[in-house]
């Protein structure tokens, strides 16, 4: 039986909501946002719950299980972060309050600001940033101040390694720069005589992602950074595989200038569909200069005894401060601030000890899973990888592709893992198993793709009209994106 679309619910006369009663004197609604015409369903709260409900028992989700997306960091998102930013302090407060009002908030910003420096290495830190895309857009907007103030304006060109994402190109030609592509070595690391003959006064600086996304650390790391340096360029960092080195390795101590961090991978806020996301910036001390604000700035009262001043929190006064040659601001207010809640709360629960377990787990779980994936599917570099890896979605004899084997996972109950990148791998699958998932998963998984190596070679017909058990079949996703149909039509 179809199941009916909510307007084909619709009669007359029904409610689905009944609105509290107004605590301030109501307001006329000007006529000429009134729509009397508009068909908007009127349906029983039964209907509308039913609906959503079964539309949410449609989708799939990290609560639901293995969401093995590489370079996403799907993980499992602890519940008491969700309860943090719901406590009514951080949930109502808004931000045009007056500072001495929201004194909590800036003392929550000021201390992730400093997590965050700690972690990643480097001096200082800006929380404004919307989502790794925006960080990578502040962090080369910072390399251009500091290149102009400088006096250096014929630099031009921004590397990138053929391996990067495809942020990478897009934000350095949204910045007005000309995108030079690194080529990679066998061994998947940035090869370095094609970095060191593109290594010239030009460059604005190289965006490099480490662990890059085949999952490999990078072998060259510090040749690669006094090349650029060498050639009086900056080396941005693209934090989105922060994971792997949580508590194990600061980019900053390496010699990163700047990089930005996914709050909403690394540090545990559920995202996909579009949000909510956070990519703060942290830089060195050259650039911290240059960072977006306005950020949070701790100030000692004065009246405050000296002995007290380590101990007791009421000895300090949180306030906005503007970096001296800021690029301004790059976001509306300060940034997401209820994913910033759940991320310190993240780091808060963990410690020092728990970030660097989930470091080392995230390694081991992902060397794991492709020890057992690699009896069936060759790797793209046979190296020990970091916290994900990429195979090849072919078996020989077969002419079953990576999307294929994707769609046919989808009967055994698994989400896909990110197909067709990064684009130097024909065919690839790239798989993060993250540190949240069991072993008991991470076998179940594997015994999935194993089956579906042999159902290639034996039933690939099987794996070309999958999936056969999802509620939507294939899609033509090339039309969808091009012929969007944004709202329901009944029929004629």
């Amino acid at each position: 039986m179809t199941e009916p679309l909510i307007y084909e619910l619709s009669a007359s006369g029904r409610c689905g909501a009944l609105l509290p009663a107004v605590g301030v004197p109501p307001s006329e609604i000007p006529a000429q946002f009134l729509r009397q015409e508009l068909p908007l369903p009127q349906v029983s709260e039964n209907d509308v719950v039913r609906h959503f409900v079964r539309l949410s028992q449609k989708n799939y989700a990290i609560d639901i299980g293995f969401y093995p997306l590489g370079s996403c960091t799907m993980k499992y998102n602890p519940k008491v972060n969700d309860v943090a930013a719901a406590l009514p302090g951080l949930l109502w407060t808004h931000p045009y309050q007056p500072v001495y009002t929201v004194q909590g908030n800036l003392r929550l910003m000021w201390y992730l600001q400093e997590f965050l420096q700690e972690i990643g290495g480097f001096a200082a830190v800006s929380l404004q940033p919307a989502a790794g895309a925006h960080g990578e857009f502040t962090g080369i907007q910072m390399m251009r101040a500091y290149h102009l103030q400088r006096g250096d304006h014929q630099r031009k060109v921004v590397l990138i390694p053929d391996s990067a994402h495809g942020t990478n190109p897009a934000t350095s030609a949204m910045s007005g720069y000309e995108v030079l592509e690194v080529g990679s070595d066998e061994r998947g690391n940035v090869d370095l005589a094609d970095l060191r003959a593109k290594c010239d006064d030009r460059v604005v600086g190289l965006m490099l992602t480490n662990p890059n996304t085949l999952g490999l650390f990078e072998e060259h790391l510090l040749e690669v950074l006094d090349l650029v340096h060498g050639c009086g360029g900056l080396v941005y960092g693209d934090g989105a595989n922060m994971n792997a080195l949580l508590g194990i390795a600061q980019p900053g101590a390496m010699g990163f200038d700047v990089l930005h961090y996914n709050l909403h991978k690394t540090f545990s806020t559920p995202h996909g569909g579009g949000g909510p996301g956070s990519g703060p910036v942290g830089c060195s001390a050259a650039l911290a200069p240059y960072l977006p604000g306005p950020i949070v700035r701790r100030e000692l009262l004065g009246e405050c005894p000296e002995e007290e001043h380590e101990h007791d929190e009421d000895c300090y006064y949180y306030d906005w401060h503007m970096p001296e040659c800021s690029i301004g601001r790059v976001k509306t207010f300060y940034g997401h601030f209820g994913v910033m809640v759940r991320a310190y709360t993240y780091i808060r629960m963990l410690g020092a000890a728990g970030l660097r377990q989930v470091g080392e787990t995230a390694v081991l779980n992902a060397n794991y899973l492709q020890q057992k994936i690699k009896e069936h599917f060759a790797l793209s570099h046979e190296r020990i990888c970091m916290h994900e890896f990429v195979c090849v979605g072919r078996v020989e004899g077969s002419d079953v592709r990576a999307l294929d084997i994707s769609k046919r996972l989808i009967d055994y109950g698994f989400h896909p893992p990110t197909n067709y990148f990064p684009l130097i791998v024909p065919e690839a699958l790239m798989i993060e198993p993250t540190e949240t998932e069991s072993q008991e998963m991470l076998d179940a998984f594997a015994e999935a793709m194993a089956r579906i190596a042999e159902e290639s070679r034996t039933q690939p017909e099987l794996l070309h009209e999958a999936p056969h058990t999802a509620p939507m079949r294939r899609l033509d996703e090339v039309r969808a994106a091009r012929d969007l149909v944004l709202r329901w039509e009944g029929e004629e």
